[in-house]
């Protein structure tokens, strides 16, 4: 079992940055692949960035150049640094852990892009 814990959202103007962090606790963090998703209202949920457990990253192309993905094992926590925000990019944020057929969320943190 895994809980996830998001926080760093917030209001940022256009152009601004915010830094995400996912903190994990209940089980061997660095075995997981972690995710960060994006949902924004009336939309689909959207996969924005991905690292495995080997340290591999992958993302969307909405956000390629923008976000970056990391994490940190010492402190189970994974991070998701965001530049040149869009208001495009505003959405609830939330995590995901995947290790075979297992996969645990977070509650989410809203990000507001807006002047």
């Amino acid at each position: 079992q895994v809980q996830l814990v998001e926080s760093g959202g917030g209001l940022v103007q256009p152009g601004g940055s915010l830094r995400l962090s996912c903190v994990a606790s209940g089980s061997i963090f660095s075995i997981y692949h972690m995710n960060w998703y994006r949902q924004a209202p009336g939309k689909q949920r959207e996969l924005v960035a991905t690292i495995t457990s080997g340290g591999s990253t992958n993302y969307a192309d909405s956000v390629k150049g923008r976000f970056t993905i990391s994490r940190d094992s010492a402190e189970n926590t994974v991070y998701l640094q965001m530049d040149s925000l869009k208001p495009e990019d505003t959405a609830v944020y939330s995590c995901r852990a995947q290790y075979g057929i297992r996969s645990y969320w977070g509650q989410g943190t809203q990000v507001t892009v807006s002047s």
